[in-house]
């Protein structure tokens, strides 16, 4: 089943919400987000929540953690990191309003959701208090409520999240997943993260859970008479001109939209950390997990169609998984692939068709 999207009048704040290794940085290369008229982003095209995600994973085994195991102090840490990064989008925000540019930004699924879903997601448990000390605190301009319906575990609340037309972007999981482990060791290697952060991050991002979750929630809000556009990786890849509809759907230019870029431009080398105070280690740390994260799109010149094969065998990719990651990685990979199969045909099937 195909859902069509109408077109809607331009918003003035887009979110893309993507999962790592789903060919999102690709999608804003064919966009040409930095070149796009009117509209405001970093050089890397968001990650505002990137720190965030890196203070977390630091210590891989914290957010798997029992809610009665975590210190006052590893809460206030996780949401303290959380809120500076929500600052710092909010500033680049007030400047594309005062500008009126038309903001955007790219952020993972699992950086929008608290630490008390992935709990509750493993023990089936709601526990509102944990879940409440990782609430992010809003400004008065965007309600003097914080309301948080059913369907919202993420760190913010519904009255914030509305005022962001979403747009989202998946991967088959049997191609995503093991990009991702394999980018993870790398950031590993580099010590961007340790090795419970390795594998504490990679089963914790190696879902369509998230995803689903926030695409189901669009569905439910009043303000919302449509389904939130939704590309497959495969259909940009081998169909690249579904981003035209997508232009329709958001308010984008395609005017600027490009499929080839010959000048192979660094933009790992741009990617500034916007941690507040971070140190040089930091800084360095962040510039190695960019080069990781875009090594295939930034040695390219155009879209690289066998990254994405039209076959996918789940039992015979899971053979390949266990002589390259080992026979425990490799279950575990193969385990979140089929896992994660319900959420991505179920999401599959909404998307933006070629």
């Amino acid at each position: 089943m195909a859902i069509t999207t109408q077109p809607k009048a331009t918003p003035t704040r887009l979110l893309m919400i993507s999962v790592p290794r789903t060919a999102s940085n690709l999608l804003l290369r064919i966009a040409n987000i930095p070149k796009q008229p009117n509209l405001l982003t970093t050089p890397k095209g968001g990650y505002f929540f990137y720190p965030a995600f890196i203070d977390s994973t630091q210590n891989g085994s914290l957010q798997h953690r029992p809610a009665d195991q975590w210190t006052d102090e590893e809460k206030a840490s996780v949401r303290n990191s959380a809120q500076a990064c929500f600052d710092s989008l909010e500033e680049w925000s007030s400047r594309a309003e005062e500008n009126d540019q038309v903001m955007f930004t790219k952020e993972h699924a699992y950086w929008m959701f608290s630490p008390a879903t992935f709990l509750k997601s493993t023990t089936g448990q709601h526990d509102e208090e944990f879940f409440q000390a990782f609430r992010i605190n809003t400004p008065e301009k965007y309600g003097t409520t914080q309301t948080y319906s059913p369907s919202n575990e993420t760190m913010f609340p519904d009255e914030y999240l509305r005022t962001w037309q979403m747009l989202f972007i998946i991967r088959h999981p049997a191609l995503a997943w093991p990009s991702m482990y394999r980018a993870m060791q790398k950031l590993g290697e580099q010590g961007v993260i340790d090795d419970d952060g390795v594998k504490g991050a990679s089963v914790t991002n190696m879902s369509m859970r998230w995803t689903r979750m926030l695409y189901d929630w669009c569905l439910e809000q009043p303000d919302v008479p449509v389904a939130p556009p939704l590309v497959d990786a495969h259909d940009l890849i081998h169909n690249p001109e579904v981003i035209l509809q997508l232009c329709e759907k958001t308010g984008l230019d395609k005017s600027v939209v490009q499929f080839e870029w010959p000048d192979k431009e660094k933009k790992s080398q741009h990617w500034a950390c916007h941690k507040p105070n971070a140190d040089e280690n930091e800084v360095k740390l962040h510039q190695s997990a960019a080069g990781v994260m875009l090594s295939t799109l930034e040695s390219s010149e155009g879209i690289v169609k066998d990254k994405a094969p039209k076959a996918i065998d789940i039992t015979a990719e899971a053979v390949k998984w266990k002589e390259e990651f080992g026979e425990e990685v490799g279950e575990l990979i193969e385990k979140c692939v089929r896992d994660s199969m319900p959420d991505y045909e179920y999401l599959k099937a909404r998307r933006i068709t070629p």
